[in-house]
């Protein structure tokens, strides 16, 4: 394979794939072998900020192999100590990959303009590493913000509401249904925030991180996570300036 098709390769892995080939290719280094593309995955890795918390310590100092080797000799001398130490150094970060979706939005409390920005940038920041993460985050941005709402509102929903009737719901409080007006400009423009955020809910399902993946899925690319991003961000900013508009009339 050509260093262009491993390169492609590399974009293409999920974040568990990701820091599997990053664990794998040190065990093959530890062991006598060589990891070519260990400084082109370790850039990918460290630009992530949701693995930062959780990867090991060594991966930011050693920044290419041959510090890598000087560390792992040193520290350990048969190949069955490295391997074990790598797996358990790799371990927290994979199992959180594994059983819980990285989210930003896990912990909002409170939503402002300069909250919503900020996720936004993290996504933005993810939709080259991993589209599929920043598909995932641009749903959840909308997701939570609707949410958020209607609880405030006392608006009743459940978790198991699509997106779409989520939307539905917020955009009739906040008069952006296309059937509240009657000027045809403004139900085509309405119609189509309509479209977006139930385009948003289909995306995710097919193509983020949030679903198991079957051989059939279909893998997102840059510019997949670029769309879902930028339109997510538009609209919460413009769904959360619509709701504080109101509030203060």
């Amino acid at each position: 394979m050509s260093f262009n098709d491993e390169i492609t390769t590399i974009n293409n892995l999920t974040d568990y794939e990701l820091i599997k080939y990053l664990e794998n290719g040190l065990i093959g280094r530890a062991t006598g072998g060589s990891f070519d593309y260990y400084d082109y995955v370790r850039q990918k890795v460290l630009k992530n900020n949701d693995y930062q918390k959780l990867l090991p310590e060594w991966i930011k100092t050693c920044r290419d192999t041959n510090q890598f080797w000087g560390f792992i000799k040193g520290k350990f001398g048969s190949y069955q100590e490295r391997r074990e130490f790598i797996w358990s150094e790799f371990a927290p970060l994979l199992n959180q990959i594994e059983f819980k979706t990285f989210s930003p939005l896990d912990e909002i409390i409170v939503f402002d303009e300069v909250h919503i920005s900020q996720q936004w940038q993290k996504a933005i920041e993810r939709k080259d590493s991993d589209p599929e993460g920043a598909i995932t985050i641009a749903r959840t941005l909308i997701e939570s913000l609707l949410k958020h709402i209607l609880e405030e509102q006392n608006i009743n929903h459940n978790d198991s509401m699509e997106l779409s009737e989520l939307y539905k719901e917020v955009a009739k409080l906040l008069n952006l249904a296309p059937e509240q007006h009657q000027e045809g400009i403004f139900k085509q423009i309405l119609g189509g925030a309509n479209g977006i955020i139930s385009g948003l809910g289909v995306m995710r399902n097919k193509l983020g991180d949030a679903h198991g993946a079957t051989k059939t899925k279909i893998k997102p690319k840059e510019r997949h996570g670029e769309l879902a991003v930028n339109l997510a961000g538009s609209m919460a900013l413009f769904i959360y300036k619509t709701y504080k508009e109101k509030q203060s009339k």
